[in-house]
């Protein structure tokens, strides 16, 4: 193994579903949850069950990258041989990223198996050129594709790069620093669990088949990616008054026509955000479970709110005061 790195989790703050149709997103690294390449040891504390699911998961990702250089599509040379002889020697992803709920556990394995094998890699950092970050992008979407069928690559790049991206189109991606505004008191960025994980390739299929209904498309087309490119460019200005207003227009009609999306038993507490205005909550990823994410100007209020309905709350961002 060439490196030994730590790769956080990822959130996609806005651009869920938007970004099939080129809208902008918004991703940024999550240090709360990561994961790094390492070897099993019996004499370690750690939970052998899963480093030995790990490491067989990690065969058979041996096995596809394999299949996938031998088509000549990994889109970069991986030292595909040290990577099985290290599997043999007890590898795995010790992981705190949980699975299926919207982080990018996957995304964070492919950039780690990337940084120790990948021969002539690309090195992370925020000071890419843009035609390497879209290089990046390429590689890391054949290579997540084991994973979910359909990848855009953009988990493992944030994973691999570390820091907040801006993808603007399919054809432009900039790193970015997100303002921390000192005039929204006790603002807040958070995570909320609706107590079970859930799966991205069923739903982004419903998503699919939905756009299809001309009435469907047009929400999606004319108001959803609007509000989502929206929601980022105030956000990366730090115009807060705008932002909240797309974000509540968002929420509704991700509450409206993205219901299947929402868990049942979190619908009301999304509907209780928008009718109080203490919070606004969307989807983190595709749903179905998982984490949700809100948003609230009001986060001492909007924790006890969660706590009291014994619902785990994980802040993101809070804001400098």
């Amino acid at each position: 193994m060439n490196g030994k790195s730590i790769f956080y989790a990822k959130i996609i703050l806005f651009g869920e579903y938007g970004i099939i149709f080129d809208s902008m997103a918004l991703t940024i690294p999550f240090t709360h949850f990561h994961g790094e390449l390492i070897f099993s040891d019996p004499y370690k504390y750690t939970d052998l069950d899963l480093a030995n699911e790990s490491n067989r998961q990690l065969k058979e990702y041996a096995g596809y990258l394999r299949k996938l250089q031998s088509e000549k599509k990994t889109g970069c040379l991986i030292d595909v041989d040290s990577f099985e002889r290290d599997i043999e020697k007890g590898l795995y992803f010790e992981s705190s990223i949980p699975h299926s709920y919207g982080l990018g556990s996957s995304g964070a394995l492919v950039a780690a198996v990337y940084d120790a094998y990948a021969k002539n890699k690309i090195n992370g950092s925020r000071s890419l050129k843009p035609s390497e970050m879209l290089k990046l992008k390429s590689v890391f979407a054949q290579q997540e594709s084991f994973f979910h069928g359909r990848s855009s690559g953009i988990d493992p790049l944030n994973a691999y790069i570390k820091f907040a991206l801006l993808i603007k189109n399919r054809d432009v991606i900039t790193s970015i620093t997100i303002p921390r505004n000192r005039d929204e008191g006790d603002g807040a960025i958070f995570l909320v669990n609706t107590g079970g994980p859930g799966k991205t390739e069923p739903l982004v299929h419903l998503f699919l088949e939905k756009c299809k209904l001309e009435k469907y498309n047009n929400v999606i087309m004319k108001e959803y990616i609007p509000l989502t490119n929206r929601c980022i460019t105030s956000l990366v200005d730090g115009d807060l008054n705008d932002f909240f207003e797309s974000l509540y227009k968002l929420s509704d009609i991700q509450l409206q026509y993205m219901n299947p999306m929402i868990p049942y038993h979190f619908q009301d507490h999304w509907k209780n955000g928008l009718e109080t205005g203490d919070y606004t909550l969307k989807l983190c990823g595709s749903g179905g479970g998982g984490y949700l994410l809100g948003f609230t100007k009001e986060f001492e209020k909007t924790r006890k709110y969660f706590k009291d309905n014994n619902i785990e709350l994980v802040a993101v961002y809070r804001s400098a005061r």
